[in-house]
């Protein structure tokens, strides 16, 4: 039993101190302004991890970015490697120079995010379709624009707390 009490509390401190930070150092002089960057046609491919390292999902997604000045509607359409598909409708909303909210079908509330450089950090809770109905999850994305046609998202997925993954997404402008 104290073995995995022990293994519970490394999973939980590892999920909770291994994360990035908009406070992290800047790698690049790169600027992200999502409105431009996620608007017009994008691919993106991905793969979930779960905490003990097996790749248990992969996917590609085709999206479509929409932008009016002040909201930006992001269209996804996934295709997952076991033939599953999935469409998610982003409504975003800049509400700062640096701050969005958004939602989508199925998130919880309203999700929040903040630019800083080249960086986006995301945050939500969704309950997320899986083959046998749905789990609710919070996500903690965070996506880096290494070119001006390719972005990098971790996400790190837990429920309750407890860390259940990562999303790794790389995301290209066509």
């Amino acid at each position: 039993m104290k073995h995995i009490v022990a293994v519970f509390i490394l999973f939980f401190i590892s999920g909770c101190g291994l994360k990035p930070s908009l406070d992290d150092p800047k790698l690049s002089n790169v600027q992200l302004d999502l409105e431009k960057f996620l608007v017009g046609d994008l691919v993106a491919y991905g793969q979930f991890q779960d905490v003990l390292g097996n790749v248990s999902r992969r996917f590609t997604v085709n999206m479509n970015g929409e932008w009016d000045g002040t909201n930006l509607k992001l269209t996804e359409d996934f295709v997952y490697s076991d033939g599953t598909t999935e469409q998610r409708i982003w409504y975003l909303t800049k509400t700062g120079e640096q701050a969005w909210n958004g939602t989508a079908k199925g998130v919880i509330g309203q999700a929040e995010g903040l630019e800083d450089g080249d960086t986006f950090y995301w945050n939500y809770t969704i309950d997320l379709p899986v083959p046998d109905g749905t789990m609710r999850v919070t996500f903690d994305d965070y996506m880096w624009l290494l070119s001006e046609d390719r972005m990098l998202n971790k996400a790190y997925m837990s429920k309750f707390g407890v860390p259940l993954g990562e999303v790794t997404i790389m995301f290209e402008k066509l």
